[in-house]
């Protein structure tokens, strides 16, 4: 199998994990753990893992420690500032927002990322858009905001309004993740920064969810809850960013943000399959305006040009 087709996998893998995730985390908060207490044990768990895997890297390698792997003092604001908007604002509103609204509301907002993407770029890189893109990105903004305001949900969404914006502000919040940590991708090996993102970032949302994370009763937690919560840390957390990164290895970043897409299909199906969700007309017509609204800011009539 090429190195082309496994990265294909890697990347429908992480598309599944997540969509599978926001279900799996909506089962965990707010009844056993609240949403700060949750975020704060996710990333201090893959703050651990990162380090690990880290020195476990230098001690394989024999060789002299190589220019990229040695971050320099002048890109550790930029990198501070990767931990804020990719780990700590990004987690504290994303889980807090899913502890209020519903798994597949949470997820068709996401989709939005690769337009805000783009948006951002605009304002912050002055990069032109054309009257296509801005027309898609009015599309997604009507199609959220009548998610955020229409849109109702079954089980534990008790403010599936607040919700759905407090995910459209992680969704933001992650697309400037992802211009600001673009030089960083370009200049270092990825395990040289990533552990020191998560170790920021840890510290940025240890004043929120230190209190939450100590009045866990971990004795009344039953043996699926706690699998979850594992399955979170480890899967949904540490081994997606691995994979993300065999994926960005091998395939033009553009290829990989489309996989964003199938995490409303997946996250459909799981939710839907456990009865942990129902489809709406309101979700289904939100859906369908951030769809041809994503479409119309991504889509390359000339596939030369199209992509990074």
């Amino acid at each position: 199998m090429s190195k082309r087709n496994l990265a294909l996998i890697g990347a429908t893998i992480v598309s599944i994990i997540y969509g599978v995730t926001f279900t799996i985390a909506k089962d965990v908060m707010p009844l056993y753990i609240d949403a700060y207490g949750f975020i704060l044990l996710r990333v201090g768990g893959s703050v651990i893992l990162f380090w690990l895997v880290w020195f476990f890297i230098k001690l394989l390698s024999f060789k002299k420690e190589d220019r990229n792997s040695t971050i320099e003092l002048a890109d550790f604001p930029r990198i501070i500032a990767a931990a804020f908007f990719g780990v700590a604002f990004n987690m504290l509103t994303f889980f807090k927002g899913l502890s209020l609204t519903s798994p597949i509301s949470a997820a068709v907002i996401m989709v939005s990322t690769p337009m805000i993407v783009l948006a951002l770029s605009a304002i912050i890189m002055k990069e032109r858009m054309k009257s296509r893109m801005i027309f898609g990105i009015l599309l997604g903004l009507i199609g959220t905001g009548f998610l955020i305001l229409y849109g109702k949900s079954i089980g534990s969404a008790t403010n599936a309004g607040l919700g759905n914006f407090l995910v459209l502000v992680n969704a933001i919040s992650y697309g400037f993740y992802l211009i600001i940590v673009k030089k960083l991708m370009d200049k270092y090996n990825a395990f040289a920064f990533v552990k020191w993102i998560y170790l920021f970032g840890f510290i940025m949302v240890l004043p929120f969810g230190w209190s939450q994370f100590e009045a866990v009763d971990w004795s009344a937690i039953p043996t699926d809850i706690s699998w979850k919560i594992v399955f979170v840390v480890i899967i949904s957390t540490f081994l997606t960013y691995l994979l993300n990164l065999l994926s960005m290895k091998e395939l033009k970043p553009t290829t990989v943000a489309v996989f964003i897409y199938l995490q409303p299909l997946f996250a459909t199906i799981f939710a839907i399959g456990l009865g942990k969700d129902e489809l709406s007309w309101v979700k289904i017509i939100s859906a369908l305006l951030i769809f041809i609204g994503v479409y119309l800011v991504t889509y390359s009539p000339n596939p030369s040009k199209g992509g990074e």
